[in-house]
């Protein structure tokens, strides 16, 4: 889950929607769910971060692979989409813990102090 709604709008934090039997239904860098009552706006929200490890069985990630990226996956810049576009499914498994994703220069900058920091 992701902490505010401050880190939920940020585009360089890609956000994921899933179904009640925990597949993905859509990955984006907007705030998705969207609250249109303005409720979680403040405060914690229902808002998930993907953090992008998967495991493919080798024939989909070959099939992957040959498929030209789609309309959603250029809009978003989020490969993941091509497989849902293509009306595969992708489970997600919950991460616990704490994740810094590495998409930006000040990323880098982040994991590294905290890695420095390691034991």
């Amino acid at each position: 889950p992701l902490p505010d709604a401050a880190a939920a709008r940020d585009p360089n934090v890609v956000k994921i929607v899933c179904d009640a039997s925990g597949r993905a239904l859509y990955f984006s860098r907007s705030l998705i769910p969207h609250d249109r009552s303005g409720g979680s706006t403040s405060g914690h929200g229902p808002w998930l971060r993907h953090i992008g490890i998967y495991a493919y069985r080798a024939r989909l990630l070959q099939e992957f692979a040959s498929w030209p990226p789609g309309n959603l996956e250029r809009l978003e810049g989020l490969e993941q989409l091509r497989i849902l576009e293509r009306g595969r499914v992708l489970h997600v498994v919950p991460a616990l813990g704490r994740y810094h994703g590495v998409d930006t220069p000040a990323d880098v900058a982040a994991v590294e102090k905290a890695l420095l920091a390691c034991p």
